[in-house]
């Protein structure tokens, strides 16, 4: 009800004191709104006592908006929002202290040396991890096994400085268009690679294209059934197309779990 002041809206500074929210945050509330209409499309999914990480939380918006949607929704969460920068994680740190979500826990560092102590992550959430961070993200998503992922790619500069130019001519000699095709093939080929480690996954749009260009959200969720072989044959034909190799797949053939 946002006729009520909402704590947690307030000191993200999204609400006034009186519950109005305020002329220069109405683009932040449509996408937190818009952010929970897929959280709520997808909450089955997820077991009542939830583990949850946010990798490149930033300034917690969504984290905060998540977490208090589930706990309202009579799900026990215990959620981690991590960011390698210190000073953003530390201000939401003393917020969650202060709004007492005892569940909610931020940390500072690489979400590749961060130790879970081996607990299951039922849900991944990365929302705006520039270029590769995404892909890190999403590594780690696989690798826990994660029931749920939910992503939104930021800007991605990897595939389009790999991509060959001679490989389709008549689009990629124009600068705006290769960038943004890199960007369509990076996401699809993110795509068809969850697909192949047993999960069903939507590739849909966020929020509109007049507020935000980073607009697409890639959501995954696993399939009860694991997939007896990963086959990435759609994947190797496409990179081969365009001469490319985005960081998810080095990731996991580095890691061997291809």
């Amino acid at each position: 009800d946002i006729s009520k002041p909402v704590p947690w809206l307030i000191e993200l500074g999204i609400m006034d004191n009186k519950g109005k929210i305020l002329q220069t945050k109405q683009k932040k509330f449509k996408q937190i709104n818009r952010f929970l209409e897929m959280v709520q499309d997808i909450q089955e999914q997820l077991p009542k006592k939830v583990n949850i990480v946010d990798i490149g939380c930033g300034k917690s918006y969504l984290t905060f908006a998540l977490y208090t949607y589930l706990v309202e929704q009579g799900y026990i969460v215990k959620m981690i929002g991590l960011d390698l920068k210190e000073d953003v994680i530390e201000h939401c740190s003393s917020l969650a202290k202060k709004l007492e979500f005892e569940g909610l826990e931020f940390y500072a560092g690489d979400v590749m040396e961060f130790d879970f102590n081996k607990e299951v992550v039922n849900l991944v959430v990365t929302l705006h991890a520039c270029d590769t961070a995404t892909d890190y993200a999403l590594f780690n998503a696989i690798k826990w096994q994660s029931e749920v992922i939910l992503s939104v790619p930021c800007c991605q500069h990897e595939v389009n400085k790999q991509i060959d130019p001679k490989s389709c001519e008549i689009m990629l000699n124009h600068g705006i268009i290769k960038e943004r095709f890199s960007a369509l093939l990076t996401d699809s080929i993110r795509g068809e690679i969850l697909s192949s480690y047993g999960y069903n996954v939507q590739i849909m749009e966020f929020i509109e294209m007049q507020q935000t260009a980073k607009n697409l959200l890639i959501r995954a969720v696993r399939k009860k059934s694991k997939p007896k072989v990963i086959n990435l044959d759609k994947c190797f034909e496409i990179m081969e197309q365009y001469k490319v190799k985005p960081k998810l797949y080095s990731l996991l053939e580095e890691n061997e779990l291809l």
